[in-house]
């Protein structure tokens, strides 16, 4: 019985922690103030916690901010199943492609600035990117390389239609060769601007401009961010988006003293439950961002964050560039970052893409619930995010776990959200 007391008193030790870390970033209020309902809200909590009691997930922790304050925040589940750490609210977490969009802003902070503009083409910055080559499929499988219609510009990068994937295009074989293959960055132990100087003598998958291929654009970005600042990727973004913003926890490298607050990737199990992935080095592992060369800063998909650092960024955006006092970039910038740029280039129903978000363009279209102009993405971690400012939401949701085979999560976790408005 006393053993039992211990763990209850620790239990709620660790709950009343998290609820005070929490508020120290966001002022929590009762939901019903924020138009949204407690009662409703306890449903989306128990439908996210049966991912865990049902073993399809090890934890997660989702914010959800109304007007910029709480109005539902949870940790739940397990960190690490087999240490035995619970999953708590300043867990760290691999945010992967979530990266994505704070580059892409910390590109229109340097085209605020005129040290670059979005409608420079990419050779400007790194000229190795220059007279590109595109591999043109044929019909039996093989390839062609043809020149490069028109030049890669900034703003093909931001919105995807740089034409280049992530090596997997016609000349995969080629990409391969030269090591390039999958986002993962964190075991390169050469500068990400050496890297993408090398990439530039491999072909293009489609003339840019013409189609949308998710790929290896925001980490060029990272790359023209150094060469424009004259800083590496970290400390720029450290300077002028981390820092600024209050967030403290958000880092390409795992400090020392934070390696016990990362939590552990897990995959499905044949026949159902989930375990740890393997201690091996790559993007499908628990990766080397504690103990790795720490040199290659990947601005596509690099960072380490935690839900309420994230959810400081965004809440940015939704503010029009500031966010407690510091702004970050001007109004009319966000506006433009979150309008659909593709025009007739086909991406998915009802969703556009702008400058770093996914953008929605038709409700009905999608088929879910939300809002027109609602914008955000995701990471390959199965963690997500939007926000939506007709609504003045901001939803951060992070968990680990590669792949998600069968999950309905996210689903799950956009129906629940929207069910509790009540105003």
């Amino acid at each position: 019985m006393r053993k039992f007391s211990i763990r209850l008193i620790a239990t709620l030790l660790l709950l009343l922690l998290a609820t005070v870390s929490v508020a120290a970033d966001f002022d929590r209020a009762r939901p019903e103030r924020l138009g949204m309902s407690s009662d409703r809200l306890e449903r989306l909590d128990a439908v996210l916690k049966s991912y865990v009691d049902n073993e399809q997930l090890a934890g997660q922790v989702v914010i959800v901010l109304r007007n910029g304050k709480i109005a539902y925040s949870s940790a739940n589940g397990m960190q690490d199943i087999e240490a035995g750490i619970p999953m708590q609210d300043d867990t760290l977490f691999r945010i992967a492609s979530q990266t994505k969009a704070i580059v892409s802003s910390g590109i229109m902070i340097l085209h605020e600035r005129g040290a670059l503009d979005i409608s420079h083409n990419l050779e400007r910055y790194i000229p190795e990117w220059a007279d590109m080559q595109v591999a043109v499929m044929n019909d039996d499988g093989s390839y062609e390389l043809e020149p490069s219609k028109r030049s890669i510009t900034l703003r093909n990068l931001l919105t995807h239609t740089g034409g280049m994937s992530y090596g997997s295009g016609p000349a995969a074989d080629k990409w391969i060769d030269a090591g390039f293959q999958g986002w993962y960055f964190a075991d390169r132990d050469e500068p990400v601007a050496d890297t993408i100087a090398r990439m530039a003598s491999l072909p293009l998958d489609e003339h840019p401009g013409e189609r949308w291929i998710y790929g290896y654009n925001t980490d060029i970005l990272g790359a023209v961010i150094e060469k424009a600042s004259g800083m590496d990727l970290n400390s720029f973004l450290k300077q002028e988006i981390f820092e600024p913003l209050g967030m403290d926890d958000t880092h390409f490298y795992l400090p020392e003293e934070k390696r016990g607050r990362l939590a552990t990737v897990y995959r499905p199990k044949a026949g159902g439950g989930i375990e740890a992935r393997p201690e091996k080095n790559g993007m499908r592992s628990q990766g080397m961002y504690d103990n790795g060369p720490q040199v290659s800063f990947s601005g596509g998909a690099g960072l380490l964050s935690t839900a309420s650092d994230y959810a400081k960024f965004l809440q940015m955006t939704l503010n029009g560039g500031e966010f407690n006092g510091e702004r970050i970039l001007s109004r009319k910038t966000i506006e433009l970052m979150t309008t659909n740029h593709l025009g007739d280039i086909p991406f998915r129903n009802g969703t556009g893409f702008g400058l770093g978000f996914s953008v929605v363009t038709d409700l009905g279209a999608r088929g879910s619930l939300g809002s027109v102009g609602e914008y955000g993405w995701g990471g390959a971690y199965h963690s997500t995010y939007w926000v939506d400012p007709v609504e003045k939401l901001v939803v951060v949701y992070l968990t680990q776990i590669i792949p998600a085979t069968g999950l309905d999560d996210y689903a799950k976790l956009r129906s629940g959200v929207y069910q509790a408005i009540i105003d």
